[in-house]
């Protein structure tokens, strides 16, 4: 049997491996053909706010992201305060304005000064927070009652469009059998609230088939997310004691058991199979990094070969197995032809080998723009609204892979509606949350533009221009700051009084 086994493997597995010369380099013709550009498509980029105290060139902070490669954008994370049961800054430092705060939320949603088609969104909870407090909160009608009237006057204090509800997972990880009941609950209150403040109410939720079952209840579901976004990745990593894929499309002949339906091709059927006609809110997630694994002989380096340690960790994502795709350039630029890359036929997927301490012992499965098109090729075969990417930070966002900033990203977005809205902007400055703005102008614009960006009309004002070089003259659009805000003219962004010189209020 187990000979038999090894000849299926052996006919259904080609590994085509590859010349270092780049990531996607030598990839066998795609057998799928693209149909003309799908409009409206959604594009939901989670970003992980914590990549701003990453070290060196992997150090990605609110002005890194270029907001025209998204129609959605997530904020990843708030917390749940289980002594109020109220949503709350994960990072006060960082997100907040409050105490010298970043402002990063106020910063995050100024994006949409700079592209004003783009959806802002704050996600609670995720992998980290895990499952209990929610299962504790939703289970008594009093609490997510407090919850829910929080989270909508918390996204409307801060500027965002909606709430990700990113609870992993009812009825797991210290939930309660429950809490799919209680979850169903949760989301129709929400979406109670949310409807009467028009608010979006969306939720990331999961590959697997045994969790989808015990977790959601899809009528729920149904009647309340505006997105469904599908972790279609994370099916296998350094919890395993064998190599596979983080994300293969297509399942391995030798995968058995809960195994056989950890692919994306079997996940998104499942959904769209369950969500019916309602499964253009569902998109299909895309993962912008790898997993890995430390192999336990170098020569055995096929799916389901032994690996008891995970792989290395990468220099900004710092944990353990896992290595964004930037990191993964780093890598390739730095060990060149020791760093090579195979294609799994079958799987329709990606793996890297490459060395540590002089042993080429590091095995990561990832996704590049080869890679990708199958996935792409599988949203334009089916009735689903789009995809997601974890997460926008990974991409290659500094070029190190010679692609061009942020490759994985342009070429998602080009796959789903057929072109890339825009350049790169120039964001030297974001502009900042406006109250109140007036259609942009060309004018020569002398007398109101000192410079391009945003240009305060006057001492300790709130009101400014932004100002946009066009030839001879300037694009000229009109905002004002909040109420009670004024521009500083060091950080080009509404502040408090007390923070910009000679705008401080006279004590008596």
């Amino acid at each position: 049997m187990k000979l038999l086994l090894l000849l299926l493997v052996a006919l259904a597995t080609v590994v085509v491996a590859m010349p270092p010369r780049k990531l996607r380099a030598g990839v066998p013709e795609k057998p799928y053909r693209y149909g003309q550009p799908k409009e409206g498509r959604k594009l939901v980029c989670y970003y992980g706010s914590w990549a701003v105290y990453r070290p060196g060139p992997g150090k990605y902070d609110i002005e890194d992201i270029d907001p025209f490669l998204c129609t959605h954008l997530v904020f990843g994370f708030a917390a749940l305060d289980n002594t109020t049961w109220q949503i709350t800054a994960f990072d006060p430092w960082n997100d907040l304005d409050d105490n010298g705060g970043k402002g990063a939320y106020r910063r995050f949603n100024a994006l949409r000064q700079i592209n004003p088609a783009l959806t802002t969104i704050i996600a609670i909870g995720g992998w980290n927070e895990g499952s209990e407090k929610y299962s504790d909160m939703a289970s008594i009608p009093e609490r997510r009652a407090t919850f829910v009237q929080s989270c909508v006057q918390f996204v409307q204090l801060h500027g965002f469009d909606g709430l990700d509800m990113d609870w992993e997972y009812p009825s797991y990880r210290g939930g309660a059998e429950e809490d799919k009941i209680h979850f169903a609950a949760l989301l129709r209150e929400l979406k109670v609230a949310f409807s009467a403040a028009g608010l979006l109410l969306t939720s990331a939720v999961s590959p697997s088939r045994v969790t989808i079952d015990d977790a959601y209840d899809i009528q729920a579901l149904i009647e309340t997310l505006d997105i469904i976004n599908v972790m279609a990745y994370d099916y296998h990593g350094a919890w395993d004691t064998y190599v596979h894929h983080n994300a293969p499309v297509h399942g391995h002949a030798l995968d058995s058991g809960n195994n056989t339906y950890f692919n994306v091709e079997f996940t998104i059927n499942y959904w769209v199979e369950l969500m019916g006609v309602h499964s253009d809110r569902l998109t299909m997630g895309l993962p912008l990094y790898s997993r890995g694994f430390t192999l336990d002989d170098p020569a055995l380096n096929q799916i389901y070969d032994n690996a008891t340690e995970a792989g290395i960790a990468g220099p900004y994502t710092r944990q353990v197995g896992v290595l964004g795709y930037n990191e993964l350039c780093e890598i390739h630029r730095d060990q060149g032809e020791a760093f090579q890359t195979h294609w799994l036929d079958d799987l329709k997927a990606k793996y890297v080998i490459f060395e540590r301490d002089g042993i080429r012992n590091q095995w990561f499965s990832y996704d590049d723009i080869d890679a990708l098109a199958e996935k792409m090729a599988l949203i334009d075969a089916l009735p689903i609204g789009g995809a997601m990417v974890w997460s926008v930070e990974t991409d290659d966002f500094q070029n190190t892979c010679g692609e061009g900033k942020n490759p994985l990203l342009n070429y998602i977005l080009r796959s789903l509606n057929g072109f890339v809205p825009t350049p790169d902007p120039d964001r030297t400055t974001v502009s900042p949350p406006s109250s109140t703005t007036k259609p942009s102008v060309t004018i020569p614009g002398d007398d109101v533009c000192a410079q391009a960006g945003i240009n305060p009309t006057g001492p300790c004002s709130g009101n400014y221009v932004i100002c946009a070089p066009n030839g001879a003259e300037w694009i000229v659009t009109q905002g004002s700051c909040p109420p009670g805000l004024v521009i500083n003219p060091e950080i080009l962004n509404c502040d408090y009084p007390d923070h910009v010189a000679g705008c401080q209020k006279k004590k008596h």
